[in-house]
């Protein structure tokens, strides 16, 4: 009697990841501590504080911890439906639209929406949107998909999203491109298909950027001799503030390089002066916590009741990994130059609040899961 007592409270026990809320809460306090090491004195000399862009920071991570909790408290099945996955869709056409319209110029280029001083970035709300709109889509027809051009006609409706993209950032279409593209594979059965056009797309990016007579190629040129070209001085000092970090660093706040000689040393190049403070030590432990976060939403997924769960996961999952790899690859010169900040310790408020919404949706998933 008391072993079948039991084995229906087993049966019926939720699983909530506390694991993977102690890795999101860590890098959020670890981004705050290296936002203020490596704006400090860039916010005093301009604005007569240390603490201007950390105090900014902070609220967009209290914004973010709302959003996150409420989203952590929410049934996420509510999102499972085509009406709910269409309106995501057009919302996301609509604000990328309105960018074109009334978008404000922010550093030469019109990414952004101002609303009562607030200023946000429609391109990284449009990742959620289009992880769940994608997610309704491919569950809803996962048996339909049979051959290469199946795949292709599901996918087709996020190309009109894609170009909008484009228009604004490059590079955060290749982000997205990356979440559709391992959403659908996860999904379709046609997975060499599916390879060969990912390298034949990269292939003819690599091609258009070496091609291209615009900026693009200039980072491409940049990328190849940072020592040479004329604006090849932030890669160089990124590389000297890594090599000269050492194996265990100067020391936290120690930093020479983000005293004017990288320019935004806070936002996408803030693995350099990591590496500087920290040395390799710190930046590998810093790898590491994103690598377990990675392998915690594998998790979640691969145990998520549904395959509309899974694949939202799967979604974020591809988003923090890929912006992972960019934003490493970029400082340490791996690849061309490119705006792509480091989830969680960029600083940056839409990028931050985004995360933690994301985060949110997938403890909400991880909710649902059965112990057996």
């Amino acid at each position: 009697m008391a072993n079948r007592i039991k084995e229906k409270y087993m049966a019926g026990k939720r699983y909530f990841d506390y694991p993977m809320l102690f890795l999101v809460i860590f890098l959020i306090c670890f981004g705050l501590v290296m936002i203020y090491s490596t704006s400090s004195y860039k916010s005093t000399v301009t604005y007569g504080n240390s603490y201007h862009w950390l105090l900014r920071q902070a609220v967009a991570i209290v914004l973010g911890a709302v959003a996150m909790v409420v989203c952590c408290k929410l049934d996420y099945r509510i999102m499972k439906s085509e009406k709910f996955g269409n309106g995501c869709y057009w919302a996301s056409i609509v604000l990328l639209v309105l960018v074109l319209i009334i978008g404000a110029a922010k550093k030469g280029a019109v990414r952004w929406i101002s609303i009562a001083g607030f200023q946000f970035q429609p391109s990284e709300v449009s990742k959620i949107l289009v992880v769940i709109y994608l997610a309704n889509r491919l569950s809803a027809n996962a048996h339909k998909i049979r051959t290469f051009k199946d795949s292709i006609v599901i996918v087709l409706p996020t190309v009109p999203i894609i170009a909008l993209i484009v228009t604004q950032n490059l590079s955060t279409a290749l982000v997205v491109c990356s979440m559709i593209g391992v959403m659908l594979f996860v999904v379709s059965p046609k997975m060499k298909e599916l390879m060969l056009t990912a390298g034949g797309g990269i292939i003819l990016l690599f091609v258009y950027l070496l091609t291209a007579n615009s900026y693009r190629n200039e980072r491409v040129q940049i990328w190849l001799h940072p020592e040479s070209h004329k604006k090849g001085f932030q890669t160089m000092q990124a590389l000297y503030a890594i090599g000269s970090g050492g194996i265990f660093g100067k020391g936290l706040g120690q930093s020479m390089q983000k005293m004017g000689f990288i320019p935004e040393s806070h936002n996408d190049m803030i693995f350099s002066i990591i590496c500087e403070e920290l040395g390799l030590f710190g930046a590998v432990c810093l790898i590491l916590v994103f690598v377990a976060l990675i392998f915690r939403m594998l998790l979640i997924a691969l145990n998520t009741e549904d395959l509309f769960g899974s694949l939202v996961v799967i979604g974020f999952m591809t988003h923090i990994a890929i912006q992972v790899f960019i934003n490493i690859a970029v400082v340490t010169n791996t690849i061309p130059p490119t705006g792509i900040p480091l989830p969680f310790i960029s600083y940056g408020g839409t990028s931050i609040l985004v995360v933690m919404i994301e985060m949110g949706i997938v403890l909400s998933i991880s909710k649902k899961i059965h112990i057996r």
